[in-house]
């Protein structure tokens, strides 16, 4: 097990509850019992039953012995390893570039080095992870199409040599200062079914990729290939097909003008499950290889992925507690629960309602009520659920744990540096 990587709360053991630290000695009643509880109440509820993908039985076990201080996430980085496994099974003829920013902790790089892992890197400091971690330079693709001078600077001498670009100038950046490193540019494609759209801000047409593409080699770089992303959270195998579509016919227009692209990333977007079902990973896995074998034939490029949330997502749980729960209208059923995590704590995802957590209490199967879920924050736009029908049970009390499931994600790495003073979660990879 892994020390956590924040400062998990300095005041009393760090075993010891919240509500136990801020009241001296003072238990609020009944709830102490209800948490020792949770490994058994988990498994009575079917979260831990294996194959389910929400809770490992050695995060249960862990919450259970160690009760830390919330909030923290606690992820199993075993469940990473056969997600991992299980994609790669999928997809046996793609090369998985593990996206760092959906969770760049060391535990997590070290165990996918172990597994011969890509890796996909957003910045400098992510390129730097990966190699302290043990990755080799040649094993990362500098995937961010926006880069500073002196990151593309600092990677490249450091040995990476695969660079990302959508513009005329991140190509002639990348000629000065990373001269005949691959490149791929990213082409703009529809993301419709994906719960977190990416196609306002990256890619661009067809047209400019293939002037771009044509230029590339001009210029002294190595014209790799092409990319595409459909989104993150990706709920339809169609977007797939889709886009594949698209850029299969740009790719054989640019063979065909001599062009030497042997390369199509396929992006991220696999999801993982929150709220509602989502199709498994080998109905991806089908349909992209129907998709390049339907467009290619037996002349298949390399293909590369980039999977992020699928990978860790479901390998970690939120444990937080419940600071307030409060009906403010006597004759209005909706209660406002108050969790000590929220926008500003991690999870910026809700950001519009997009993701939706899915929320264990230690009073699931009694009757339940309406309910908006904000975080702790003295900043009016901290709501994390509002419109998207939650109902959570009408025993709910302030200093109760609940546990927010799949939640391994792109959470840690947006919580603020002590915005109103809290500190960013606790992080245990076990």
């Amino acid at each position: 097990m892994h020390p956590p990587r924040s400062n998990a709360r300095a005041s009393g053991p760090q075993w010891l509850r919240n509500d136990v630290k801020r009241s001296g000695n003072r238990l609020v009643a009944g709830s102490f019992d209800r948490f020792v509880n949770t490994a058994r109440r988990l498994t009575q509820a079917g979260v831990l039953k294996e194959g389910h993908r929400a809770m490992t039985s050695k995060v249960a076990q862990f919450l259970a012995d160690r009760q830390p201080a919330t909030p923290c996430l606690v992820l199993d980085v075993d469940r990473v390893e056969a997600n991992f496994r299980s994609l790669r099974d999928a997809l046996p003829l793609a090369r998985i570039y593990y996206a760092v920013k959906a969770n760049p902790a060391a535990p997590i790089l070290e165990r996918l080095v172990g597994l011969d892992s890509f890796f996909d890197a957003a910045s400098i400091e992510e390129v730097e992870s990966c190699l302290d971690a043990g990755a080799r330079p040649a094993a990362i693709s500098f995937g961010n199409t926006i880069k500073k001078v002196s990151a593309i600077q600092r990677a490249h001498a450091a040995g990476v040599s695969m660079f990302a670009f959508d513009s005329e100038e991140e190509l002639l950046k990348l000629a000065q200062h990373a001269p005949g490193s691959r490149v791929y540019c990213r082409v703009l494609v529809e993301n419709e079914g994906a719960d977190w759209p990416l196609s306002r801000k990256f890619g661009t047409t067809i047209e400019s990729a293939k002037a771009l593409m044509l230029q590339a080699g001009d210029l002294g770089l190595d014209p790799y290939g092409l990319s595409f992303h459909v989104g993150s959270q990706q709920t339809t195998t169609r977007a797939y097909e889709v886009a594949i579509a698209k850029v299969a016919m740009l790719f054989t227009d640019l063979t065909d003008a001599g062009v030497k692209l042997r390369m199509m990333n396929l992006g991220g977007g696999f999801p993982t499950r929150y709220r509602d079902a989502v199709p498994e990973i080998d109905q991806f896995g089908n349909a992209i290889m129907d998709a390049m074998v339907a467009h290619f034939g037996n002349n298949l490029p390399e293909m590369v992925i980039e999977p992020g949330r699928f990978v860790v997502g479901d390998a970690g749980v939120v444990s937080a507690e419940v600071v307030l729960v409060s009906q403010r209208d006597k004759a209005d059923p909706l209660r406002w629960v108050y969790l000590d995590i929220g926008r500003f704590g991690g999870l910026a995802e809700t950001e519009g309602e997009a993701i939706k957590y899915r929320i264990v209490t230690p009073h699931d199967g009694g009757a339940t009520g309406p309910v908006s879920i904000a975080g702790p924050t003295c900043d009016g736009a901290d709501i994390l659920y509002e419109k998207s029908n939650y109902r959570l049970p009408l025993a709910l009390r302030s200093g109760d744990r609940v546990e927010l499931m799949s939640t391994g994600a792109y959470v840690t790495t947006y919580a603020s540096q002590r915005f109103n003073g809290f500190a960013p979660l606790a992080e245990y990879y076990i």
